[in-house]
């Protein structure tokens, strides 16, 4: 595992990440894609942890890189797994993508689409979600982890404000793979870069991304100008 913060971590899937909250034991944000779970906990296990310390599952959003193994996980452990509410609508039912998708232009983001994320499932084992999150809902972990719904990627994607630890888990609300910029696809791009703006505004040192590197230092201000371009969005 990679350390974030003093209490957040990183594992690499891959090309997905996910990550793990120490507090009061470990609560594991995102699963990975189906079949992740053995992977998940010998990593856990390498740190020197104990996998069956994992308290809680949050999903940021429902597409298969990331709740896959959600199911699989709390029939191990017997956890509880919270998403948002607009997400948590269809997850019980195992559907994982909505058919609504607006692919982000540019070479590099049609053939990721056609040559991996279209040939991969479109569905997860259907997972009941015990907790439904909403917007500014307060986690009582590391002295308060706000929720942040961030829709566009898809209408349920929420990004989590560590805000002592001044860490932003951003999910697939952009990607840092090849260079800061937007995810592949959205459901609904204009409000994935809404999203992006609403969470300009925040404060954090360091954002993390379920696809590529992290950004250790600045975070905040590297974003802000990143996407600066996109500040008229907030008035749409």
């Amino acid at each position: 595992m990679k350390r974030i913060s003093n209490n957040i971590y990183q594992i690499s899937l891959g090309w997905v990440n996910v990550f793990v909250i120490e507090d009061n034991g470990l609560t594991l944000v995102g699963t990975g894609p189906k079949g992740s779970a053995g992977k998940i906990f010998n990593k856990i296990k390498s740190a020197g942890k104990d996998p069956y310390a994992i308290k809680q599952i949050i999903l940021t959003h429902l597409h298969p890189d990331h709740a896959g193994s959600a199911g699989e996980i709390k029939r191990i452990l017997g956890v509880p797994v919270m998403a948002h509410f607009y997400d948590a609508q269809i997850i019980r039912y195992g559907i994982a993508f909505r058919k609504e998708l607006s692919l982000t232009p540019g070479l590099k983001n049609w053939l990721i689409y056609h040559l991996a994320i279209k040939r991969s499932a479109i569905d997860i084992d259907p997972v009941e979600i015990d907790r439904q999150l909403n917007d500014n809902d307060m986690l009582p972990l590391l002295g308060g982890i706000r929720v942040i719904h961030t829709p566009g990627r898809s209408k349920g994607h929420i990004s989590l404000l560590a805000e002592k630890e001044e860490v932003l888990i951003a999910g697939d609300l952009l990607s840092n793979s090849m260079g800061l910029d937007l995810s592949v696809f959205y459901e609904d791009r204009d409000e994935g870069i809404r999203s992006i703006v609403k969470v300009t505004d925040l404060d954090f040192e360091k954002i993390v991304f379920g696809h590529g590197r992290p950004i250790l230092s600045n975070a905040g201000s590297i974003l802000r100008e990143a996407f600066n371009s996109y500040y008229d969005y907030s008035f749409i």
